[in-house]
């Protein structure tokens, strides 16, 4: 049986090729960490590649959607220090859905669609900063039909729920001005939506909604 011949000392990489390895790798990964890690996921930019490449304004969008929802997170503990969350992916399974249902939203401006009953309208206003958090009492299973609008410029929003130990959030978005679609209830429990005006004038937003859930109130 043949066996290969072992390399010869001179064959084999230096240590200074190793190092030299060794040292261009390390840059790679830091050059690797600068332009691509920080933008994309903390919207730091020294070096203004993350800008070019889009990926700035993403990490950016997340730092502030994780900002304001432990904002949010905060004053619910505060509120009642029994409860505790739980956290659950994002459904991704009707996003589809809700992107044709976009289109549906923006007929509903300035006459509603046609044959649709809407159990409540509400509409309200959000000055530049102020937040507004509107919320459905449902059971577990039930659907809600939902549509809002807003005129005047767009809104960050996170649709959740949350109960007694139990917290979900369902979609977030930022510098949105409509969404459409059906809330199915993950609990019992109060199931709803949170918006934000980023904006530097005043907005105002019309929520509809219909189905299966006891009461609905800010």
């Amino acid at each position: 049986m043949y066996n290969s011949d072992t390399p010869l000392r001179a064959e084999l990489p230096s240590s200074q090729k190793l190092f030299k390895s060794t040292i261009f790798a390390a840059i790679a990964a830091l050059a690797l960490l600068v332009a691509v890690v920080l933008p994309a996921e903390y919207g730091i930019d020294p070096t203004g590649v993350g800008r070019v490449l889009r990926m700035t304004d993403m990490g950016e969008v997340k730092q502030q959607l994780a900002s304001e929802s432990a904002a949010d997170s905060a004053a619910t503990l505060a509120a009642s220090p029994e409860i505790k969350t739980m956290g659950m992916e994002p459904a991704n399974t009707k996003q589809m859905a809700k992107k044709a249902a976009v289109e549906v939203v923006k007929a509903l401006e300035p006459a509603p669609v046609p044959n649709v009953q809407w159990r409540d309208e509400i509409p309200f206003t959000l000055t530049p900063g102020q937040g507004l958090e509107i919320k459905m009492k449902m059971l577990a299973g039930g659907k809600a039909q939902y549509a809002w609008v807003v005129t005047g410029g767009d809104v960050n929003f996170d649709t959740h729920g949350d109960a007694l130990g139990k917290s979900i959030s369902y979609e977030k978005g930022r510098s949105v001005a409509s969404d459409a679609g059906v809330l199915e209830a993950a609990f019992t429990g109060n199931h709803g939506w949170f918006w934000r005006n980023r904006g530097k004038t005043d907005v105002q937003v019309m929520l509809r909604t219909r189905g299966d859930y006891s009461e609905i109130k800010q």
